[in-house]
């Protein structure tokens, strides 16, 4: 049983039921990456009658609920707008006086510039509904961020997500977090450790094979170079670009969902 616990309430849910729910989460961080226009009939086929696009100079995200749950997904990285390059090489660590610790500073202004918008759309849906957070990417990194801010999370989970802070800060994040990563993605790397960041939630490690498994670390050295040979043999230049696709994400989190037992 998994336990996934907000500041104030508590949701137990199986293993089946959080890969259902991840599988689903992992295709709703990647409609954040959709314009309003495509984005809303794909939430509606995902099981959420309403949707809201959010958006302030460039940093978007969208809130999508049904009778029972919300979810917020905020939109990656994207390559060609200089609002999220930006954000991304701001990785300088800053106070937070709301927090303990300190945080990406470009992860930490992209929350802020929306976050008014976003408890504003799911204030009055508090009481009734759980509240769920995605992303990818650089959503992943927002997510996590929103979910220290945000009061009563029920389940945050991340798909190629950056480091967003220190020990400190990801230690006082309340939200029940389950992190996806992706055999040789390279963003779950950055920054680096040295520079004092720290990974928040519990880490799903993707496999050269597409399954998710626990691995000691010689085992997940053995099995990044399995990827590494196989990413050469297939004349991809950098696997570490190549698996943080989130169709891969979409892909593999499917198939441990119809395959599971």
């Amino acid at each position: 049983m998994t336990h996934i616990i907000g500041s104030t309430r508590e949701m137990t849910v199986d293993r089946k039921e959080e890969l259902e729910w991840t599988a689903k989460l992992a295709r709703m961080a990647s409609l954040a990456y959709l314009p309003s226009n495509a984005a809303g009939p794909r939430f509606k086929s995902l099981g959420f009658s309403h949707s809201k696009y959010i958006d302030y100079h460039g940093t978007q995200c969208y809130v999508a609920w049904n009778a029972d749950v919300m979810v917020v997904a905020f939109r990656g990285t994207e390559p060609n707008q200089w609002n999220d390059i930006k954000a991304d090489l701001r990785a300088w660590l800053m106070k937070d006086d709301s927090c303990a610790g300190r945080v990406h500073t470009g992860f930490h202004h992209e929350v802020h510039k929306i976050l008014d918008k976003v408890e504003v759309t799911i204030e009055h849906m508090r009481h009734s509904k759980k509240l769920f957070i995605t992303g990818h990417s650089l959503g992943g990194a927002m997510a996590t961020v929103a979910a220290s801010k945000l009061k009563n999370v029920d389940f945050l989970c991340t798909f190629g997500s950056p480091r967003v802070g220190t020990k400190s800060f990801v230690r006082n994040i309340p939200a029940k977090h389950v992190r996806y990563v992706n055999n040789n993605d390279v963003v779950p790397t950055v920054p680096p450790s040295f520079l004092f960041y720290r990974h928040h939630g519990e880490e799903r490690y993707i496999n050269y094979h597409g399954n998710i498994r626990k691995m000691t670390f010689w085992q997940r050295v053995k099995d990044h170079w399995r990827g590494r040979i196989s990413s050469f043999k297939k004349k991809i230049p950098f696997d570490g670009i190549y698996d943080h696709d989130v169709k891969y994400y979409i892909r593999y989190t499917e198939i441990q969902r119809d395959n599971d037992d």
